[in-house]
């Protein structure tokens, strides 16, 4: 793992790094979303029952929630992001990428702010759907490209904050780097992985695993997410 990765392994939030990984996201994926033809946005992406549209709605959203301090109770339910994609349903589509990429640009801030760090994982789950649409375009590296080397750590912290269990990887396509994740559990040893990135981003994401190959020992698929 790069040096970034490693420093986001201790139990020390870095209040910044969700904002680091937000612009960065924004910086790569803007461009892209831009330049893509209307009509690729009817497809359909790993999320069931929703487009590569219906996603990025969810995710400007989602942001403009935490830019605006609109987060009662059950914000983020998936009742509640159904009603807030429903209602960019009429959108064009120029709107709703104006609204994301605002999302991208302020909402970092805002999280920093948060001293509970309980806003770290949104950061991290707009990484995940920018993976979604991704692989949605037919775009290479839909899980991991340049931006993995802050997604790394926020999944380090993210895993731990929901409990799941202790697992050290080892990341076949990055030199073979290392990375500790999740929380040790008395009379448990840690699990194993031994993949790809992206792989393990899909096994703590829920993401499908077709075409993958992985070895995964002491720990189910199921015990791993972090977003259920």
């Amino acid at each position: 793992m790069c040096t970034e990765c490693a420093d986001g392994l201790g139990d020390v939030r870095d209040p910044w790094l969700p904002d680091r990984l937000l612009r960065t996201e924004r910086d790569l994926l803007m461009p892209l979303l831009r330049r893509t033809p209307e009509e690729a946005y009817e497809l359909r992406t790993a999320c069931p029952g929703w487009t590569a549209r219906q996603v990025l709605a969810h995710c400007g959203a989602a942001l403009i929630r935490i830019v605006e301090d609109r987060l009662e109770e059950g914000v983020f339910l998936p009742e509640a992001n159904a009603c807030d994609v429903a209602e960019r349903e009429d959108w064009p589509l120029g709107r709703i990428l104006d609204e994301l990429e605002r999302g991208l640009t302020e909402a970092g801030p805002v999280i920093a702010g948060r001293e509970d760090g309980r806003l770290d994982a949104v950061a991290l789950g707009e990484w995940v759907h920018a993976g979604d649409v991704r692989e949605a375009f037919g775009e290479p590296h839909a899980y991991c490209g340049p931006s993995l080397d802050l997604a790394l750590p926020l999944l380090s912290v993210t895993s731990r904050r929901r409990e799941t269990p202790r697992l050290v990887g080892v990341l076949k396509d990055r030199a073979r780097t290392e990375v500790s994740l999740g929380n040790a559990r008395e009379g448990r040893p840690a699990a194993t992985f031994e993949g790809d990135a992206s792989t393990l981003i899909r096994i703590y994401a829920g993401r499908p695993l077709v075409r993958t190959r992985y070895e995964l020992n002491g720990a189910t698929e199921h015990e791993l997410l972090i977003y259920r």
